[in-house]
């Protein structure tokens, strides 16, 4: 549909974490972005989903730093983010194939026999991930922080290991830093500092944080794309599975207590018993990307080959083509996520 046919309708995204099948989601933003009639005002990601963010904010900054029209900067925007999104994973698969994409333990079998009674301060005292060379070569955090109208507002969630909650990066604190902290998993990368604080993996405290889309945004429709199932038809039986199914669990409890209390909320609002000029009704969206990727099995988050990145861009896309076309006349209007049956 051509963008003179619709309006353009405003919405946050909130996109979760889970290793390469962040990939999916790369694929679900390459179909909203292809569409021309979105508006982001704010997206809150964690860990893979932190990358996504950041890199699509990054298309929509270059944008704004090029084109002084409103409408010109927003659908340059739109196409310099796609790029950007495409550079960003494709550089994942090329390491993925030289055995660097996937995460370190994984990459190197020693390493992951020692990470039993290593710290990853011992076993990997360099600290290396090259994801951070791939990430600060891809996207301009100086350029990004650089407030502008028309980019989307950025939050990522890392969780503060001495506290134990989660703490969110946007504006000037945004950084490469801030994404490697988001994506830091204790067993295998050492916390990673910022002012004196250390960090871990955003997803033990937000994957994704829905709150700043709350308070810091005028917009009330978000869109999650989640890729961590939250339900399981069966019960897992190997000690990885069931390592696994713990995680998802772990994951996903922060995002459930927030949609429960969104739920709350809203079931509150309808009541009457709560003001509408304090309290924001937010309309709840998700692609379940969960339920796409079931079929792949655990072993697959850790798989960061281009053929299998490209594969899962492909099921994102088609997820994301197919939301529009469901959902797309709900924006602004009604909720398409049942929160009492989903939550």
């Amino acid at each position: 549909m051509s963008e003179a046919a619709q309006p353009v309708l405003r919405l946050n995204l909130a996109l979760q974490g889970g290793g390469s099948h962040g990939a999916l989601t790369w694929g679900v933003l390459d179909a909203l972005l292809e569409d021309g009639g979105l508006d982001f005002e704010g997206v809150s990601g964690t860990s893979a989903g932190a990358m996504n963010a950041v890199a699509l904010a990054h298309g929509y900054a270059q944008a704004a730093r090029d084109h002084s029209d409103p409408r010109e900067a927003r659908l340059a925007g739109a196409v310099l983010a796609r790029a950007t999104l495409a550079r960003l994973w494709e550089g994942v698969g090329a390491m993925g194939s030289l055995n660097w994409g996937a995460p370190l333990a994984q990459a190197m079998p020693a390493l992951q026999l020692m990470t039993q009674w290593l710290s990853p301060a011992q076993a990997n005292p360099l600290d290396i991930n090259p994801l951070r060379r791939l990430l600060e070569r891809e996207v301009d955090f100086e350029l990004l922080c650089a407030a502008r109208v028309g980019v989307p507002q950025v939050f990522v969630c890392a969780t503060n290991v001495r506290t134990g909650r989660g703490e969110i990066f946007s504006g000037k604190r945004l950084s490469a830093d801030a994404v490697m902290a988001s994506a830091c998993l204790p067993m295998l990368f050492k916390a990673v500092e910022i002012d004196g604080e250390s960090y871990w993996d955003g997803g033990f405290s937000g994957n994704p944080a829905l709150y700043p889309l709350i308070y810091q945004t005028g917009c009330s429709d978000v869109l999650l794309v989640q890729i961590n199932p939250i339900e399981h038809l069966g019960v897992p039986g190997t000690v990885p599975e069931i390592m696994d199914r713990m995680n998802e669990v772990t994951f996903n409890a922060s995002l459930l207590a927030e949609l429960r209390a969104i739920e709350f909320v809203r079931r509150l609002l309808a009541e009457g018993k709560l003001d509408p000029r304090r309290y924001k009704d937010v309309r709840m969206h998700r692609i379940d990307g969960g339920s796409v990727l079931a079929g792949l099995g655990f072993a697959s988050k850790a798989r960061a080959d281009l053929a299998f990145l490209r594969q899962l861009f492909a099921m994102g896309r088609a997820a994301g083509l197919q939301w529009l076309a469901r959902h797309r006349q709900d924006l602004g209007v009604r909720a398409s996520l049942n929160l009492a049956h989903n939550a």
